[in-house]
């Protein structure tokens, strides 16, 4: 419902009332009198006639007409004669409905008929909340002379407005708006400069377009007292020489995309009471002329672009019940903001920049706000405590100081507001204990949200509230260990979260019958153990498709029950469920989005019903015991985005019906048995954002037509298969790609040069979706390695591009182009054939964290831009060719681990033991001898000695085994690190010997 008829219901004043009624209340005057003074008039017969021709065009699924039968048409429901003379002077026809589910099940349609033309007296007539399937609204409408009151408002009437509607020169009241279907335009509103009379005019969600002068027209309507045009797709405010409607008491112009600032003229309409301007882009400080208009009751801007502060002068409107200022970025404290405006029913400040602390009534602004009834301060910079004077809002219906900075304890006085409906505190710093205290008096609670907070629900265990909540939300609250008993006193919820609650207990035996029908439940990341809790098909019809259960991160185990048809999210990650995944026969009226069941112990195949859930947004059956193969029915999914089945025991070739996944946005398959091919259909997955193939044995080269068709991609993960060949050239196409990952493949060729194409990675923005904007509910995670160590990070982590290419057959130079890309955080070359120097422009990469380019033959010196890479936290460069000096300082002086530069017998200098040419000995080593003596003098030549025996010991047993070609074979790659590794340690050894006997260091 749009916010403004939210607003309606508030402090309506008399004088609109009058205003809006007037003409209803003369029309209802006289046909009591008709009724007195002329009881036994019926209904003349011509215009029963046309009755029943009118009925007959009209198609009624509900029976709503069913009194429209006999002579006598005044007894008809929906109609109304004048005793005086028999004339039908009302048709009141409009859809009582109280049901929203069953609403097009009681909508009069069909056609009007233009027998109607015989009601000549007809004043009133009232087809609104209909559906006439896009029909035009008739244009002998326009003859009916008498009408003074015609509502036509959401009845499902579609294309132009007819321009006979001028006609009606008596209109008083003409509703027109279109909320329910949005069918109808208006071409030009001159017709409506013709209707002298009107009063009240209602054309919202009408499009009038662009380029239309729609504000003359209705600027000659002289005696207009209620204007509304929300959501007319208007862009610009005409301007006005001369304000003629100054009988205007109503102005709604909400959800349109006005860009300009406030104009001024609306200064002179003096009489106004109400201004709605929400839901625009209205920018630039508040007219000083506003504050000129005394008599407003109501003021709504939110939902635009102000970001000043408040006009002192609105505290002139002494008169203002409603003040939305909800989403723009006004600032100042509150003091000054509402310091003069003591009536205020309704204050919402929401999602501002305001500042300060919330005043304290004790001679504070609040202190003439006590008829208060919503208070409304969240998403703002409020910090300091709440003040416990606030309890002196007795009238206070809502409290929502949410997403604030604010700190302290909640005051116990909270639990005096006897008229509270809606208490939310939560996002904030509070701290301390709730007791049941602090509910007293809360009788007509009906929604408490107290989560992400630092607070401890203390209440006894047999405390019954005195409230039935219906949205309970206590995350990140304490309070276990035991599940709280006093929910089962709460038999109205319709939504509840617990999640991180500390609650280690296992679920009591009367939540199944108290909770069984909820529409949401977050029990998640706490330690509750035993069976899952048993939920049953809502009875709630308005919520159909809203249904979420989600029990992640605790202990539940044993099998997986059914679950209702009617829940879309279904969260049951991060527990001890084991067995199989019960198939479900009736999947028709399955309304499934969100099926989550990763990280447990189930086993069996992936069941086939799930290829009829036709509303299916993402599947995650990942880290379990599945096996057998991917369904090829999976592929009849076609609204699915996610697919995870990573770390099972799946295999098979992926079945080729998967490139039927238009919308597929991730597709995980890591750490499977999956074999062949890459299926040519999947080229068609154009929407395709992350695609992890790793630890698989697929086999072929990596094809083109990735880098060709997969145009979005951001992650490409194909480590730990059985890849060959070159990287293909047109994967450098894929400029959105932030990882990609072919390591531990056979791999050939040379890295492609146009590897500095990998746009995203130059700009340094780190994976920004990823596939994962399909929930709020659910975090995507992809796999990286570092250090060989698997690191699992969410799709949305910053600062991860990567590149890895290690342990294949790669040749030839490092590309100059990859130190262009800025934004690069992994670059692993490790194992393959790189030869030539690294790039001197390898400083470049200041984002880096990890380097490593270990195991190749590259040569040279290692460049000193290295010493540029501020972030670098692991670097390897063993076993190249690289020469000369170490470089110093900056982040490599905390990188002191010699393994990093081992395998390069021409490097020197720090860290390594081994001085450059022309260096002082290193220091710091040989010192400690002296001041050990004679004793350590014989302890070296002990290890002097025993050091080449068993290198000599160790060398005959190698070469022994080494006769045997399945030894030689086995303990190859042993020997050859330990004979690397015994001859630096002699070396290094006898270097040190050698110098303190030069030195004269020995000796007592």
């Amino acid at each position: 419902m749009p916010k403004h008829l939210i607003g309606e219901a508030m402090g309506t004043p008399a004088t609109v009332l009058v205003v809006l009624f007037s003409i209803l209340f003369m029309e209802v005057l006289e046909f009591s009198y008709s009724i007195a003074s002329h009881p036994n008039v019926n209904c003349i017969e011509s215009e029963q006639k046309a009755l029943v021709k009118f009925r007959e065009s009209l198609t009624d699924e509900s029976n709503r007409l069913s009194s429209w039968v006999g002579e006598d048409c005044c007894t008809w429901k929906g109609v109304v004669c004048s005793n005086k003379t028999g004339h039908v002077l009302r048709l009141d026809l409009h859809n009582p409905f109280d049901d929203l589910a069953n609403f097009s099940k009681t909508c009069l349609g069909g056609e009007i008929n233009p027998s109607l033309l015989n009601l000549k007296h007809l004043s009133h007539l009232d087809l609104s909340m209909n559906n006439f399937s896009g029909t035009q609204i008739p244009k002998f409408l326009g003859s009916l002379q008498n009408l003074r009151y015609l509502n036509l408002s959401n009845s499902g009437f579609g294309g132009n407005i007819p321009h006979h509607l001028g006609n009606l020169s008596s209109l008083r009241y003409l509703d027109l708006s279109d909320f329910f279907y949005n069918d109808l335009t208006v071409d030009n509103l001159l017709w409506v400069s013709k209707l002298s009379s009107l009063k009240h005019l209602d054309i919202s969600e009408i499009s009038i377009g662009e380029g239309t002068d729609w504000l003359q027209p209705i600027n000659m309507l002289s005696s207009l007292s209620v204007l509304k045009l929300t959501g007319c797709q208007l862009y610009t405010i005409p301007p006005l020489s001369y304000v003629n409607f100054t009988s205007l008491s109503s102005l709604d112009l909400q959800s349109n995309s006005f860009d300009s600032t406030i104009p001024l003229w609306l200064s002179n309409i003096t009489g106004l009471l109400r201004l709605h301007l929400d839901d625009n882009r209205f920018h630039g400080p508040i007219p000083d002329t506003l504050g000129r208009l005394s008599s407003l009751t109501h003021i709504g801007l939110s939902d635009n672009s102000f970001n000043t502060s408040m006009p002192s002068s609105l505290g002139n409107l002494s008169s203002l019940v409603l003040l939305d200022l909800f989403g723009n970025e006004f600032q100042g404290s509150l003091q000054t903001t509402i310091k003069n405006l003591c009536r205020l029913h309704v204050l919402d400040l929401s999602n501002n920049n305001f500042s300060g602390e919330i005043p304290s009534l004790e001679g504070g602004p609040f202190g003439c706000h006590k008829n208060l009834e919503r208070l409304l301060l969240s998403r703002n910079s409020i910090h300091g405590p709440i003040p416990v004077s606030i309890g002196r809002l007795l009238r206070l219906r809502e409290l929502d100081v949410s997403r604030n900075q604010l700190n302290g304890s909640i005051p116990l006085s909270l639990g005096q507001l006897s008229k509270l409906e809606m208490l939310d505190v939560s996002h904030n710093y509070l701290a301390g204990m709730v007791s049941e205290y602090h509910f007293t008096k809360l009788t007509r609670l009906n929604t408490l949200s107290m989560s992400f907070n630092f607070l401890a629900l203390n209440v006894s265990s047999q405390w019954i509230p005195p409230f039935q909540l219906q949205h309970i939300e206590l995350a990140s609250c304490n309070l276990g260990p035991r599940f709280p008993s006093w929910l089962q006193t709460q038999t109205r919820v319709i939504m509840l979260s617990m999640y991180n609650a500390s609650v280690s207990d296992t679920i009591p035996d009367w939540f199944d019958n108290v909770y069984s029908h909820i529409l949401y439940l977050d029990l998640s990341m706490n330690q509750i153990s035993g069976k899952l809790p048993k939920f049953v098909e809502s009875n709630n019809s308005i919520w159909i498709g809203f249904r979420e259960l989600i029990l992640k991160s605790n202990k539940f185990d044993g099998p997986l029950t059914l679950f209702p048809s009617d829940v879309t999210i279904l969260d049951l990650s991060d527990n001890l469920l084991s067995g199989h995944i019960p198939m479900i026969k009736d999947v028709v009226n399955l309304k499934l989005e969100q099926f989550i069941l990763s990280n447990n112990q189930l086993s069996g195949e992936i069941p086939t019903f799930l290829c009829n859930v036709k509303t299916m947004i993402f599947i995650d059956l990942s880290r379990n015991q599945l096996s057998g193969r991917l369904p090829k029915c999976l592929g009849f999914l076609q609204q699915l985005r996610i697919l995870d089945v990573t770390n099972n025991s799946l295999h098979g070739e992926i079945p080729s019906t998967l490139g039927s996944l238009w919308n597929l946005e991730s597709l995980h398959l890591r750490n499977n048995r999956f074999c062949g091919k890459f299926p040519l259909s999947l080229q068609n997955l154009t929407s395709l954002q992350v695609l992890d193939l790793g630890k698989n044995a697929f086999t072929g080269i990596i094809p083109p037509w990735i880098g060709e068709k997969l145009l979005n991609l951001e992650f490409l993960n194909l480590q730990s298969n059985k890849f060959h060949g070159d990287i293909p050239p047109k994967i450098c196409w894929l400029s959105a790609l932030q990882l990609l990952n072919v390591a531990q493949n056979s791999i050939t060729g040379n890295i492609p040069h146009c590897f500095g194409n990998f746009t995203a990675m130059v700009m340094d923005q780190g994976l920004v979706k990823g596939g994962s904007g399909v929930g709020a509910n659910y975090k995507e995670y992809i796999i990286d390695s570092i250090r060989g160590i698997e690191r699992t990070y969410t799709a949305a982590i910053e600062e991860h591009s990567s590149i890895d290419l290690s342990n294949n057959n790669i040749d030839g130079e490092i590309p100059e182009e990859l130190m262009n890309l800025l934004g690069l955080w992994k670059l692993n070359l490790a194992g393959n054939h790189l030869n030539g120097r690294i790039p001197e422009t390898i400083g470049n990469l200041k984002r880096v964290e990890s380097l490593d380019l270990s195991k190749n033959e590259l040569s040279g010196s290692i460049p000193s831009g290295l010493s540029d890479l501020y972030f670098l936290s692991h670097l390897n460069l063993s076993f190249n060719n690289l020469s000369g000096r170490i470089p110093k300082g900056n982040q490599l002086q905390t990188l002191d681990d010699q393994s990093i530069y081992m395998g390069n017998s021409e490097l020197c200098g720090a860290p390594l033991l081994k001085s450059c040419p022309g260096d002082k000995p290193v220091e710091g080593h040989d010192q400690q001898f002296q001041a050990k003596g004679e004793d350590s003098f014989e302890f070296l030549w002990f290890y002097a000695g025993i050091g080449p025996g068993f290198f000599v010991g160790f060398l005959a047993v190698c070469c022994t085994l080494l006769f045997k070609k399945s030894w030689r074979y086995a303990y190859f790659g042993l020997v050859e690190n330990v004979y690397n590794g015994l001859l630096l340690a002699s070396a290094l050894t006898a270097a040190r010997l050698r110098r303190k006997f030069r030195k004269g260091e020995f000796g007592a």
